[in-house]
């Protein structure tokens, strides 16, 4: 079933996610919808709030990344579920991309992160993974792992340019800025 995508503005994407507890009932069938809800989306990845679940879960496929002569070797086949992530190794080398949000549709910009990670995590058999990675790999796990933080794109912003976006930002909120898939905004927004 394909969900709504929670709008920026709504107090779940910035509340800190609870763990997921294993053997939690309808798991499967939420991680179902998630992958339903992005690939509609046309996402590479979609994290439990973004969705109106305070959870630690996530679901990526960056292989849309691994097409092509220029694709990203890492992202070929990289298409994961993560339960409780834990990045635990960052490297000293960042470098900037431009990034969008399902939550934030219309709006791209630059953010600064690790060029690489370690990360562990339970995948959907509750098998427990570490994995090295690199690239856009590392990036798209780091955006979807800063929604189970309550952290977004704008907070990478610089105050000059996150002021300017603060229009748009509304927008999105209150529901004015088309999506072309489902999305869900919050109540109360002036």
């Amino acid at each position: 079933m394909i969900l709504p995508v929670v709008a920026y503005g709504d107090p779940v994407l910035r509340k800190e996610a609870a763990d997921v507890l294993k053997g939690m009932e309808g798991l499967d069938t939420l991680i179902a919808n998630m992958w339903e809800t992005m690939y509609r989306a046309e996402g590479v990845g979609l994290a439990a709030p973004q969705i109106g679940r305070s959870m630690r879960l996530f679901v990526v496929d960056g292989s849309p990344f691994g097409e092509g002569e220029e694709g990203d070797a890492g992202c070929k086949d990289f298409k994961r579920v993560m339960i409780n992530p834990v990045i635990f190794e960052e490297s000293e080398e960042s470098c900037d991309m431009e990034e969008g949000c399902l939550s934030i549709p219309g709006v791209r910009e630059p953010v600064t992160r690790p060029v690489s990670i370690k990360v562990e995590y339970f995948d959907d058999q509750w098998v427990l993974r570490e994995e090295a990675l690199t690239g856009i790999a590392a990036r798209i796990v780091q955006h979807e792992n800063d929604h189970l933080d309550g952290v977004m794109i704008p907070d990478y912003v610089p105050a000059l340019r996150k002021a300017m976006l603060q229009g748009k930002l509304k927008d999105i909120a209150k529901g004015k800025i088309p999506a072309d898939y489902p999305m869900r905004h919050p109540k109360n927004i002036r």
